[in-house]
């Protein structure tokens, strides 16, 4: 009798866990997955495709809402105000984690009280492009004209606080150069205007800047890496152009709300490390420009901890601002 009243127990104890709301195996519903920046995009075109892997890894779909603005604040304070249970994440990078705070006199959220760093996913390097027009073919050619012509060239970038804006800023502190900062809301929009000649040069993301270059609509100068690009080995580092010590490069990763359960944080890492050991995802990121850089959650943390160090130098150092 006891054991009969024992596995009654037990029977009804697992069906009024099943039948319990909230304890349904994760994921059972779709996700969300917000972007910070424009459609079009290297975040946009990067994190679509890392949806997609997880999307058929999960078995759930995940959606990507596009919510560009404010140096990335529009989206993550939305990400901020969501329920922290996987089903809301972002898109969290080197301006949402790292420069902003040196940048923006007020920034909204703290990393380490209101967001869960969950995984950083990709690096990726800038191109130095300018408009076929600009009289210039090489760094060095760059810099003489800019000294000759101080004030007069204008450089577009995807923001303030992008690797378009404070790269440019940074390479202006190197070379004494004095250009002009005009920042766009996408960065389709800023190459829009630097084939049509409103603006003279950028430096942005490969994702975006590699295919116009490649198409010959804009003259590619350098790239910001330590190293040249293996997808574009004919274009030479900034540093050995003429810009000795020249490095920028961006990263990014999933990003959530605080709080999130562990249990939840450990399932969305493991299933990231997969997807990025997936060799048509893999792939994909080289088409883009990017290269996968797996970190764990705690790795991620630490990662935005020296860049926001890092970057409050520079930005101190160069003078960055917001225009």
């Amino acid at each position: 009798m006891r054991l009969r009243a024992l596995l009654c127990t037990l029977v009804l104890a697992a069906l009024s866990a099943v039948s319990m709301p909230g304890l349904a195996a994760y994921p059972d519903k779709p996700i969300r997955l917000i972007v910070p920046s424009a459609p079009g995009g290297a975040p946009d075109a990067l994190m679509r495709a890392l949806g997609a892997q997880l999307s058929q890894q999960m078995g759930v779909p995940i959606v990507v809402d596009n919510k560009p603005g404010g140096s990335y604040t529009i989206g993550t304070m939305d990400l901020v105000h969501s329920a922290p249970d996987g089903y809301t994440l972002a898109y969290g990078n080197i301006v949402s984690l790292a420069t902003n705070r040196s940048l923006l006199p007020n920034v909204p959220y703290d990393v380490e009280k209101d967001l869960t760093l969950v995984a950083n996913t990709l690096r990726l390097s800038n191109l130095l492009i300018v408009n076929n027009d600009l009289p210039v073919k090489t760094v060095p050619e760059l810099v003489a004209y800019a000294k000759k012509n101080p004030g007069k060239l204008a450089f577009a970038s995807d923001g303030n606080g992008t690797t378009a804006h404070l790269g440019v800023e940074l390479f202006k502190a190197m070379t004494g150069t004095d250009m002009l900062h005009v920042p766009y809301k996408a960065a389709t929009a800023a190459i829009t205007d630097l084939i049509g000649g409103g603006v003279q040069l950028m430096m942005v993301n490969t994702p975006v800047s590699g295919p116009q270059a490649q198409a010959g609509k804009v003259r590619a100068l350098g790239i910001s890496s330590r190293q040249r690009s293996p997808t574009y080995p004919n274009i030479p580092t900034i540093a050995e152009a003429g810009v000795p010590g020249f490095e920028v490069e961006a990263w990014g990763g999933i990003i959530g709300p605080a709080r999130m359960p562990k249990d939840v944080v450990a399932r969305l890492n493991a299933e990231i490390r997969t997807a990025l050991a997936n060799p048509a995802l893999r792939e994909r990121f080289r088409l883009l420009g990017a290269e996968t850089d797996f970190a764990t959650s705690e790795q991620f943390l630490d990662l935005s901890r020296r860049e926001t160090l890092k970057w409050a130098k520079i930005i101190k150092d160069s003078g960055a601002k917001i225009d």
